[in-house]
Formats: C-alpha cells, structure tokens, sequence
C-alpha cells in the first residue's frame, strides 16, 4: 500500500512580505516606545526649599519627571510622589530632553551642568537645559558658549516669589536665552509660574533677577533698622507693624520680614545664600562702573550677620538680631 504525502506549498510572497512587514514595524514601535518617553519627561535637579515645591508643580502638570539631589531624604520625598529618582545629573539628562537646574551656588551649577558627570554628558544635540538658580551671568555665558558646541540649548530662568510662590506655581520668571529654547522649555516654565517674561540674550533673566533681589535685599537691612528703632523708642512692635502695612512705608519685603520677626521665626531663606546675591550685585555693578552705596551697606551688616553664626538663618527676619544685640531691645509680637 503506497502513500501519498502532499508536500506543503511554501508560504505565498506576499505572506512572507506582510511577516517581515509586521516584524520591522513591531521593531519599530518597541523602538520609538522606547524614545518616547524622553520627548515627554522633564529633568529636575536641586530639590531645596523651592526646588521640592517647584518639581512637583511639574508633576501635578501632567508631566514626567526624573530628579537628582545630593540629599538622599529630597531625592526619596519627590520619588514618593511620583518622580523617577537619577544617579546624577548626567544620568537625568539621558532620559529628559528638558532639564531644570535649580541649585545654590555658581560653583554648583557649573559642576551640575558642565562638570564630569554634569548634564552635558547625558544630553543630546536640540535638548534644553535651563538654569533657575541666581548665579553668575557671565558664567552662564561661558557656559551656554559650551553646550551650544554640541547642539545643545542653554536659557536662564531665575524665580521670584519665594518658597509662597513655588508651592502655589505662581512664581514670576525672568528668562535670558534664544526664543525657540525658550518656546520648548515654556509648557514647563508655565508648570510652575504665572508669569513669564524674556529679557534677551542668555545672561539677562538673571540680571534682572538680581536688580530685583538688590531691591528686597537691601530693604531687609532698613526693615530691621525701622522696627529695632521704633521698639528703642517706646512702641509697641505688634502695633507698629500693624500701621506700617497699612502705611506708605509697606513694602512685598516688609510683610515678608516683619510678621517673622514679631512670631520669631527664624527659618527661611538663608543668609548665606543671600551673601552670594549681594556678591553678584556688586560684582555686576563694578564690570560696569556703578556705583552701588546702600547695596555696599547692607552686604556689611549681613556680613556681620553671619560672622555671628546666623548665616543658615532667614535674611530678612534674623538680620534683626544684629540691631538687637547693639541697642538692646527685642522686637517681638505678642
């Protein structure tokens, strides 16, 4: 008995056209998967007492988000809220085409954003980077001369509005930089501020940010002068800065500081920090033969702040305490 074994046919063409259509297609879709994510995923590093608020802000706006601090416990609060926690900064700019620098100091940034490791060792050609931090425009410049090398965009965006600001996303940003650098980084920026505005070329947000900080600054030294002198005098400290906000004499400084220092309360923004503004200022206005007489005497009344052990204090409510220590008296509120 013989058998008959039909051979099976091979496969039609155009089967085997539409299998290795749908293979590269399944590649290609793994792939831009794979890409997608960093088109939609904001980098942020520095989570201070704005930072924290600031990031998340972001996040509440629907957006992605991989951060990076030096302090573990920040790092493990933002990663509790939603955020991808990074090694370091490089490693948030792989997998973020905007990122968001918002450290202390000039030195921090320069490391944070062009030092080994730095964000121009993740980023990629057409990626944003801005810089929120009040730092040194010429090194900003400097900087931006670097990553412009390698495709990639440099914006200042320093913030006004204090930590109040940062958690209401109501912060008022003063941005320096290339305008198309700026349209990418804008749906962040909004994430976190009411207002936006361009002051020009890189460098320029962040001199406007210190032409604002030099006004409140200066006005924290006179708003301890005025209530150490009114207290010496007789008055009642409550019901003076009762008057004063109702006065000509009241000022966004004033109703900072003053309800601080009537309650006590010490914790804010530091006075070291503050000290690298006033150095900024004075800076800037020497490369431009300024003269800056009442910014030169409330940087040495600071000075002598910190040289007190008050340089991790509030600015503008523990600058009270030098005038204290002189006359002898204590504003405070009951």
């Amino acid at each position: 008995m013989s058998v008959t074994r039909r051979r099976r046919k091979p496969p039609a063409f155009t089967t085997v056209f539409r299998q290795i259509n749908t293979s590269l297609n399944s590649e290609k879709g793994i792939n831009s998967m794979s890409k997608q994510p960093r088109d939609e995923t904001v980098g942020f590093i520095g989570l201070g007492m704005m930072g924290q608020p600031m990031a998340t802000n972001i996040m509440k706006k629907g957006h992605r988000l991989v951060a990076y601090d030096v302090a573990s416990g920040a790092l493990d609060k933002i990663a509790s809220l939603g955020a991808k926690a990074a090694t370091g900064p490089a490693d948030v700019a792989r997998q973020a085409n905007v990122v968001i620098s918002m450290v202390d100091t000039t030195a921090q940034a320069e490391e944070v954003i062009v030092g080994k490791g730095g964000v121009i060792d993740g980023a990629q050609a057409g990626d944003v980077i801005v810089s929120m931090s009040t730092i040194d425009p010429v090194m900003l410049r400097a900087m931006h001369a670097t990553l412009a090398a390698k495709g990639i965009g440099l914006i200042d965006a320093p913030v006004s509005g204090m930590v109040k600001g940062a958690i209401a996303g109501t912060l008022k940003a003063s941005v320096g930089g290339d305008a198309n650098a700026l349209e990418k980084a804008r749906p962040v920026l909004e994430a976190m501020s009411s207002e936006i505005v361009h002051f020009g070329p890189i460098g320029q947000g962040t001199v406007m940010k210190l032409i604002n900080n030099l006004l409140s600054q200066v006005t924290g030294v006179v708003v301890a002068e005025a209530l150490v002198l009114g207290t010496k005098a007789g008055l009642d400290p409550t019901q003076m800065v009762q008057s004063i906000l109702k006065s000509t004499g009241n000022s966004v400084a004033f109703e900072y500081a003053a309800p601080r220092i009537l309650e006590r309360n010490f914790e804010g923004i530091r006075m070291d920090i503050v000290d690298k503004d006033l150095e900024l200022q004075v800076q800037l206005a020497k490369s431009l033969k300024v003269p800056l007489f009442m910014t030169n005497l409330a940087h040495q009344v600071y000075q002598m702040a910190r040289s007190e052990g008050l340089g991790s204090e509030d600015y503008a409510a523990s600058i009270v305490k030098v005038y204290e220590r002189i006359t002898g008296v204590t504003v405070k509120g009951h």
